[in-house]
């Protein structure tokens, strides 16, 4: 049974924490988020939003009957949420616990974020009660969450063969791609799959302009990628690992790449390379352009 109520710190182990509206989107994010807490071990935690967002129009006053309404459909929808990970995840005995919340759906997860393991949301929602699509929130939470954050789309695929694909992660070669990279070994090691690491070598993000001498270039930047490597190499030698280094934009780059992909692991900020993209205009592009699940790493010393 669902603990309605019941928060992710009340259980020693970290969970993983998924957005539940009552969108597509949202509850693929559910199955992911399930399927994940299985191959990590921990439980899932659910999380509704049932308050009316500002904003939206003249502000209305919720009677007594409304706000019983509006909790009874939280509670629903969790329901029916917690039955989706159940189904995704068969055979498994995973801990699912719930929580309906009056709080905005944005800052209930950032509090989450302080003790979860990771962040599960939709690219895009129904927020309260089908008021309109709330995209921002994905985006939201990315920049402000003290955890890995995974952004899921309605479409994403969870059938055997994507299950076989590789783990893409983009390294830019500072400390900031770090946490992506391990955390993107992990995620192959536990599927059982390759991993493909791409370095986007342009820091443009304009103009096409041609790379000179850039068969130099390309030896010096496949070198460091390979260093950048070697450690996580050798502590998952059974993870076989293809190395990328192209010179065009990191957002086209990472685009092409993520249709072979069944994961994109990124930074969330950097020198000019992927970790860079999710800053700004550039950052909501990318999150509601790539089909491919994508989970966004802040640096340690960030969190």
């Amino acid at each position: 049974m669902a603990d309605h109520g019941s928060g992710p710190q009340e259980h020693s182990e970290a969970l993983i924490v998924a957005a539940a509206d009552g969108s597509p989107s949202a509850y693929r994010a559910v199955a992911w988020a399930a399927v994940e807490a299985g191959m990590h071990h921990c439980g899932l935690h659910l999380v509704n939003s049932w308050t009316i967002p500002s904003g939206f129009g003249p502000e209305a006053i919720a009677t007594e009957n409304d706000l019983r309404w509006m909790r009874e459909e939280g509670e629903r929808i969790l329901t029916e949420a917690a039955h989706v990970a159940r189904t995704a995840t068969p055979g498994h005995e995973l801990a699912i616990t719930t929580e309906a919340t009056d709080l905005l759906i944005v800052p209930a997860l950032i509090t989450q974020s302080s003790t979860a393991r990771m962040l599960v949301v939709g690219s895009r929602g129904l927020g309260a009660f089908q008021r309109g699509l709330l995209g921002s929130v994905s985006t939201a939470v990315t920049r402000h969450a003290q955890c890995p954050v995974a952004v899921i789309h309605a479409d994403t695929p969870l059938d055997v063969v994507s299950a076989g694909r590789p783990v893409l992660v983009g390294v830019d070669g500072t400390g900031n791609s770090v946490a992506a990279v391990e955390l993107a070994f992990d995620e192959a090691a536990r599927r059982e799959v390759g991993l493909t690491a791409l370095h986007a070598w342009s820091d443009t993000s304009g103009l096409d302009i041609p790379v000179r001498n850039w068969d130099s270039a390309r030896a010096s930047a496949e070198a460091e990628l390979a260093e950048n490597l070697a450690g996580y190499c050798e502590r998952y030698p059974d993870v076989p690992v293809q190395r990328i280094v192209t010179a065009d934009r990191p957002v086209r780059s990472l685009l092409d790449a993520s249709d072979d992909a069944q994961l994109v692991v990124v930074g969330s900020h950097g020198r000019g390379g992927f970790p860079s993209m999710l800053l700004g205009s550039t950052s909501n592009a990318l999150l509601h352009a790539v089909d491919t699940p994508m989970i966004i790493v802040r640096a340690r010393d960030a969190r």
